[in-house]
């Protein structure tokens, strides 16, 4: 049975040295409570401790973990099934597949989309995490000189094949990378265990079911390896839906260590990959492979993901801070709006389209947007006021006029008795109208 985090202190040192990254042996305690942290963290803790806590403190389900020089893709870790009972930790790594039967043209296609590829969205750079390599040959030769070229992109890799020679010979060209094996079953698992095991690599644990599945890991946990990644087969949609939720399930509610694995989706193999992998990110694969790099499919899928795992009880935002977009002069109008991402880069995006130079007054408003800012009294007169002159603007400035948002049209008295002198205008309450307002207005 899980510990509190109470009786987890309890078995702690409680010296509050600090060396695991945590103020107090309390605090630590009550991330082990919560799966969030892990208890080799402390170097103090007694062996007699330890033997108590290593079942409590162990994540529902295992993170793993695959590097790539210093980069590193995490998946697992996870503590609940719904992100808003808390957050999801560790989104789905999101691959794309080459197989080596494609021609050089369509592979080196393929790793310069997945080397390249970066969009911004609400100030967050997106790409894909990595290559998953398919054997399709049955050569090992030709399976390794793709991995070797895969590997020269600097990304995590998915070795896809369940021919032992052929991943003990992509292994060679990954150097100290540590990689993702799918191809354990029932027929290859003893061997498949013991390549993972001297190569330092994750298995991935392939069978019909949450059942076969589960009987293959304890398999392989007892032969001493713990770094596994679940593929439970199933053929349609909800054959899919219905395991994943299973797995997870018993996983976090029932402590059920045999399932307690992220999930590997081969979405590709589905007609409908896109909509596969996009009930994957939501329901609950940590790492999902497709075979398109057509940007206009990866970026909704990329945004998908980034929606999930926001953490809800930390809104994204964007520094406060005074911006200058289009080159503007000190004659340039000013206007002002909060640091929640998307209502600053709606602003944005509209002033810059329109090629007007502007000045945008970015104000501290804990992530939140204008109207629930305003609601909770963080965006006020007096905090505008205070930003103005915090970012020296009068100096920057040739005019006292500033813009503010339509939706708190309440404020521009208060505000013209905290800045003296200055001309309140109220603006449109939407961004979109921003452009026709500003060129009227000058």
């Amino acid at each position: 049975m899980a510990l509190s985090g109470i009786q987890i202190y309890k078995l702690l040192p409680q010296t509050n040295c600090k060396d695991c990254g945590y103020p107090t042996c309390l605090a630590f305690a009550m991330k082990l409570a919560a799966k969030q942290a892990e208890l080799a963290l402390c170097p103090h803790v007694s062996d007699e401790s330890k033997t108590e806590l290593a079942a409590s403190s162990e994540p529902p389900v295992r993170l793993i973990e695959l590097k790539v020089g210093e980069t590193v893709l995490k998946a697992g870790n996870e503590t609940v099934l719904f992100r808003h009972e808390k957050t999801f930790y560790n989104m789905p790594g999101l691959f794309i597949r080459v197989a080596d039967d494609m021609d050089d043209a369509a592979v080196d296609n393929k790793l310069a989309f997945i080397k390249d590829y970066l969009v911004n969205y609400v100030g967050i750079d997106l790409g894909v995490d990595g290559v998953a390599v398919e054997e399709t040959s049955g050569d090992a030769g030709k399976f390794a000189a793709l991995v070797k070229k895969a590997a020269t992109i600097n990304k995590p890799l998915i070795l896809i094949s369940d021919k032992a020679d052929c991943v003990k010979a992509a292994l060679v060209e990954v150097g100290d990378s540590r990689v993702l094996i799918s191809g354990a079953n029932a027929e290859n698992v003893d061997e498949f265990t013991l390549i993972a095991k001297e190569s330092g690599s994750a298995l991935v644990v392939s069978g019909e079911g949450v059942e076969e599945v589960a009987t293959l890991t304890e398999k392989i946990k007892e032969a001493g390896l713990n770094d596994l990644v679940l593929d439970t087969g199933g053929k349609t949609f909800g054959d899919k839906l219905a395991q994943y939720t299973i797995a997870r399930k018993l996983a976090l509610k029932k402590n059920y260590k045999p399932l307690g694995y992220p999930i590997l989706e081969l979405a590709y193999k589905n007609e409908m990959e896109l909509e596969l992998a996009s009930q994957s990110i939501a329901k609950y694969a940590g790492f999902i492979v497709v075979d398109t790099y057509k940007a206009e499919d990866i970026y909704p899928l990329l945004v998908l993901r980034q929606n999930i795992y926001t953490d809800p009880q930390k809104p994204i935002q964007v520094t406060p801070d005074l911006y200058a977009i289009n080159d503007p002069t000190p004659d340039s109008p000013l206007m002002v709006t909060t640091n929640f991402s998307i209502t600053y880069f709606s602003v944005a995006n509209e002033i810059e389209g329109s090629g007007i130079p502007a000045w945008l007054l970015v104000s501290d408003a804990e992530g939140m947007s204008v109207l629930t800012a305003w609601a909770a009294g963080i965006f006020d007169a007096e905090q505008v006021a205070k930003d103005i002159k915090k970012n020296g603007i009068e100096e920057k400035i040739n005019h006292k006029t500033i813009i503010i948002p339509g939706h708190v049209a309440v404020i521009s008295g208060e505000l013209e008795e905290e800045l003296p002198g200055w001309e309140i205008r109220v603006g449109p309450r939407e961004a979109v109208d921003l452009p026709a307002y500003i060129k009227q207005a000058l």
